[in-house]
């Protein structure tokens, strides 16, 4: 019993703790909700000013997740990191309903984005020399998330994170019409591991009424399409090149993304692997008044950690002493 309450508090699904975090969001001013909904403009991001950072604080940068998980619940290494997973989800409940995946860090709300040795040229969060190309978060599974929020902790190389929406992208009604229709699978990411070849692989639409957009180049196999649909999605692929932003975070900022119109991705860059290496924490959110119009797919077998009632307690007049 004591081990399963140490896990859920190490991945910050401890019931007592969802609890509180309920308790107080209620006391979070209005000022801040505002700027925690779903990006208005046309981007469908926004930057959000500034969380209180001390880098001395923080220790070193973590060589991966893992090595951040058990800092984090280490009484002096992690005070600071785990201060800021509470802040991220306090924050990230305001908008919605923050969640994890059994499969991805071992299902923490609050996950740890650093280069790993090892994984410098794959296509993840743990990737650093090569770039990450533009993608929507959890692509393969209809219960992704409607937000991130993402969190700098470090960028001393100033490495910068990119952003398109397809809401600017210009597409022909042809071309709209064939990435509707469902072509190709969307597979899951490294970061879930392997072995999904039991699991069926139905195809997906590219670009759903809403909009809503699943596009994550490194895991469709687009060869496998006809030309026309091939067409139409090197065209998206070029729009959302053409209007791509690069936002370079700076500590203690948070990027918010509407993960149904917008892709992210990263700029290479070099990891020292000395402590100094950029630091950032994504949380995943699902938005109560939202709903997709998919069904019948298995996500092959991934299962979300979702602890929070859907919806989003109402402030009080008066804040919680």
């Amino acid at each position: 019993m004591a081990g399963t309450r140490e896990r859920t508090a190490a991945t910050l699904t401890d019931p007592h703790l969802i609890g509180l975090v309920d308790a107080h969001v209620r006391a979070v001013p209005e000022r801040v909700r505002a700027a925690l909904r779903p990006p208005a403009t046309a981007t469908g991001v926004a930057i959000i000013d500034r969380l209180p950072l001390r880098d001395a604080e923080l220790g070193p940068t973590p060589r991966d997740w893992r090595q951040a998980a058990a800092w984090s619940g280490d009484a002096h290494r992690g005070r600071a990191s785990f201060r800021l997973d509470l802040t991220m989800l306090l924050l990230a409940r305001c908008a919605g309903a923050p969640f994890g995946w059994q499969g991805q860090q071992s299902g923490r709300l609050v996950n740890n984005i650093v280069p790993s040795p090892g994984h410098e040229h794959e296509q993840s969060g743990a990737s650093s020399v090569t770039l990450l190309a533009p993608h929507t978060e959890d692509a393969f599974h209809p219960e992704r998330a409607h937000l991130l929020l993402l969190g700098c902790l470090r960028n001393p190389a100033l490495v910068g994170t990119t952003v398109s929406s397809v809401c600017e992208a210009r597409l022909s009604p042809e071309h709209r019409r064939r990435l509707a229709a469902a072509a190709l699978p969307i597979l899951p990411d490294v970061s879930y591991g392997d072995g999904f070849g039991d699991h069926p692989t139905p195809p997906i639409a590219t670009l759903a009424a809403g909009p809503t957009l699943r596009y994550d180049p490194a895991y469709t196999p687009v060869q496998r399409a006809d030309a026309e649909f091939r067409d139409a999605y090197t065209q998206l692929s070029t729009e959302l090149e053409r209007v791509a932003r690069v936002a370079v975070l700076e500590p203690g900022q948070l990027l918010l993304v509407d993960n149904d119109v917008v892709v992210h991705g990263r700029v290479p860059f070099a990891p020292r692997y000395d402590g100094t290496d950029r630091w950032l924490k994504r949380v995943n959110i699902r938005l109560p008044q939202r709903h997709r119009a998919e069904s019948g797919e298995s996500g092959y077998g991934q299962r979300t950690v979702a602890p929070f009632r859907t919806e989003v307690p109402a402030p009080h007049a008066v804040p919680i002493q």
